[in-house]
């Protein structure tokens, strides 16, 4: 049994040479948000949810990027909005975003 039922990684790399990065698509205020959002609705914790930071995933073309696991399913979004559908819709009722996938 996993620790942790979904854990969620974002990528918050910031690459500065040029290449595209999540970092500078604002992905560091993303994750904060998006700790917030599962602590609020009390999803954060042991056995349950855990948002963690990433380093790079090696997906900026597409990114911002996000991985949850146990799944293994690659996100892009880009608002409070998107983090919310992914929030509600895969961590909470268990089917992937395929408006956002990767």
């Amino acid at each position: 049994m996993s620790y942790y039922q979904h854990h969620v990684f974002i990528c918050t790399n910031e690459r500065h040479d040029g290449r595209p990065s999540c970092g500078a698509c604002g992905s560091a205020a993303l994750r904060d948000y998006a700790k917030k959002k599962v602590k609020g609705l009390g999803l954060a914790g042991q056995g349950r949810v855990r948002i963690n930071n990433a380093g790079c995933l090696d997906r900026c073309d597409e990114g911002p990027a996000m991985v949850i696991y146990p799944e293994e399913v690659w996100y892009h979004y880009e608002s409070e909005a998107d983090i919310d559908e992914i929030i509600a819709e895969h961590l909470q009722n268990g089917r992937v975003v395929e408006r956002l996938r990767i």
